[in-house]
This record gives C-alpha cells, structure tokens and sequence, in this order.
C-alpha cells in the first residue's frame, strides 16, 4: 500500500476492531452455537467456526497486502487444531489449538532475550515503523543502557504471561464445557494483550522518569564538578 493511499490510522483501528469483533469473537461462537443447536457435532461445529478467525486473518491480509508473523502462526494453530480434530474426534484436543499460537509467541519473547534485539522491540519499531519520527527515536534510544534492559524485562514479562495463559487455556480446556473452553479461549488473548499493554505503558514511563532524574542528577553532578575544578 502506498503511503498516498494509506488510511487514516483511526480508521485503521477501526477497521481493526471490527474485524476482531466480527471474524474472531462474534462470528465464531455466534457459529458453533447454531451448529450445535442444529444438532451438528462438537468437532465439526468446532471446525466450522474456525473457518471465521482464518478467512479474517485472509481478508487482513488482502487489505494490508502482506500477512504477518502472528496470521501465519495462529493459521498453523488452525490447521493442527483441525487435523487432531478430525482424526481423533474429540473437541477437547480441538480446542488446545488456541494455545499454540500463544505458547509459540512466549517461547519466541523468551528465546530473543539473549539476541542482539528482543522480540517486543523489533515489534514496537514495526508498530512505530522505522521511518516516523516516533520510530527513529525508539532506535537511537537503543544506545542507553537502560533502554535496552527495560525491553528485555518488557519482553521477560511478555513471554512469562502469555505461558501462564497457555497453561490457564489448557486447564479450562480440560475442566470445563466445551461452550465454556471456546468462549476462554476467545477471550482470554484480548484480555492477556490488554492488560500487558497497560503494564508495559506504565512501566515505560516509569523507566522514562527515571532515566530522566538520573540524566538531570548527572547534569548537575558535572556542573558542581565543573564549578570545584574552577
């Protein structure tokens, strides 16, 4: 898309939401309750609904005209979720489906903790895009020490929650209805990413004022030192 016929980034989120809405929450269980009600089996109504998330991920891709990391990923997570489903006929294997994209993304946090960059900085720099202003300031901050070590424990945390919503996922799946696993596992990733957002806000803007007190104590500290050596 070029940037003449870029959206609006309101209509953009917009579109955004709706999409979720529509292709990831509503249509899903809107479907299997129909299906299951129309006397369908678990599986197969289990199946069909997932036909909505993916046709999503397809249409996002056709507007944005690229698929990213996470479509690929949660479209492998469809793809296994359906194979087991099938083959073994039972709903409950299905829906454990929805832990793969998830437990593939903490492991990724976890695993470029030791890499040159960790995972959630190359995605703030992709969200931000390298070529904004708000963008380039993100990379010349990734000189200061204390920048990089607040993404790698952002990063940290990201990879620890989101093997905790794997395990969290893998409990209801087991412990409770089918209805009710579907609807979790629905839910469960928007409100993980929601209040990961928030914590890592806020502690983004702690580690700024921090950095900043320690910048303005430095400053003053050569300024007092300047003035003795007078």
């Amino acid at each position: 898309m070029t940037a003449g016929h870029r959206p609006h980034p309101r209509v953009s989120r917009v579109r955004q939401v709706a999409m979720i809405l529509v292709f990831d929450l509503g249509g899903p269980l809107v479907a299997y309750t129909l299906l299951r009600s129309g006397g369908m089996s678990t599986v197969a109504a289990l199946i069909i609904s997932g036909i909505f998330p993916a046709l999503g991920i397809a249409i996002g891709a056709l507007v944005d005209r690229r698929l990213d990391i996470i479509g690929v990923v949660v479209l492998a997570g469809l793809a296994v979720g359906t194979v087991a489903g099938l083959i073994s006929n039972n709903a409950r294997l299905y829906l454990v489906e929805g832990a793969v994209p998830s437990l593939v993304f903490a492991l990724a946090c976890l695993g470029t903790l030791r890499a040159s960059k960790p995972l959630i900085y190359r995605f703030a720099v992709e969200l931000l895009g390298p070529d904004t202003p708000k963008g380039r300031d993100v990379i010349g901050a990734w000189q200061c020490p204390g920048f990089r070590r607040a993404f790698r424990v952002i990063t940290a945390a990201w990879g620890v929650a989101y093997l905790i919503e794997v395990a969290a996922r893998l409990m209801v799946v087991e412990t409770t209805s089918t209805g009710i696993a579907l609807l979790f596992s629905k839910l469960v990733p928007y409100a993980f990413a929601l209040g990961l957002s928030l914590w890592t806000l806020v502690y983004g803007e702690h580690e700024k004022k921090k950095a900043e007190q320690l910048a303005a104590a430095a400053g003053t500290l050569a300024a007092v030192t300047a003035d003795a050596e007078r």
